[in-house]
């Protein structure tokens, strides 16, 4: 039954995503749990918002790679003997959507994680690598422009499937059409707090210290 098949791709994605690289790595490298500092969350940013630069810059990169993988393992997977034939991008599409899920609530942590900005651009680079460079563009810009990471995610979020729909691809199935706006939606949705905060001027400016995020 090609839902199993589904599930496989599903819950491979999951495990991947939801390895907690901010955490582990601060734990490892610093003896320190990031969850009890700033704002709690075991993302790049905070990570590096807690002295870690280094750390953040590689936990940026390894959050990023487990969401470029599990997409890769979705496409892996369909040729295990015994699960169905699906078509590759839909479960290319699965393996995202539960990649982003599983660093976001993962349950190695309670099922609380990250934001999924970092895994999101991973995933992004496996679905539709172009899109996901202009995603990073807008990213970057809005980062130099505003000072504000949370800003600069949402820009990016917001313009990828933008990018995605408009520059030149192949047909997309209805999975992954839905995939590319649903994450985005995802990301969007876990920075609620953050726009509060940039509606009233509170937001932590990336580079400065602050003890709220």
């Amino acid at each position: 039954m090609s839902f199993v098949t589904y599930l496989v791709v599903a819950v491979v994605a999951y495990l991947l995503g939801s390895i907690p690289f901010g955490y582990l790595l601060v734990r490892f490298v610093r003896h320190e749990d990031i969850r009890s500092k700033g704002s709690g969350n075991i993302g790049a940013t905070n990570v590096i918002r807690s002295g870690a630069k280094g750390l953040g810059a590689l936990t940026f990169l390894l959050d990023a790679l487990k969401g470029y993988v599990a997409v890769l393992a979705g496409a892996w997977l369909l040729h295990v003997p015994g699960l169905q034939a699906v078509p590759q991008q839909s479960a290319m599409a699965i393996a995202a959507l539960f990649a982003i899920l599983g660093h976001i609530y993962t349950v190695w942590l309670g099922f609380k994680g990250g934001k999924g900005v970092a895994t999101a651009f991973g995933v992004f680079l496996a679905l539709a690598w172009l899109p996901a460079v202009a995603g990073l563009v807008v990213f970057i810009a809005g980062l130099a422009l505003s000072r504000y990471v949370s800003l600069a995610s949402i820009l990016a979020a917001v313009a990828f499937p933008v990018f995605a729909f408009l520059l030149p691809h192949r047909a997309y199935t209805g999975v992954l059409v839905a995939v590319l706006v649903i994450v985005p939606l995802i990301v969007i949705a876990k920075h609620h707090q953050n726009i509060q905060r940039l509606a009233q001027g509170t937001e932590y400016r990336f580079g400065k210290k602050a003890d709220a995020a």
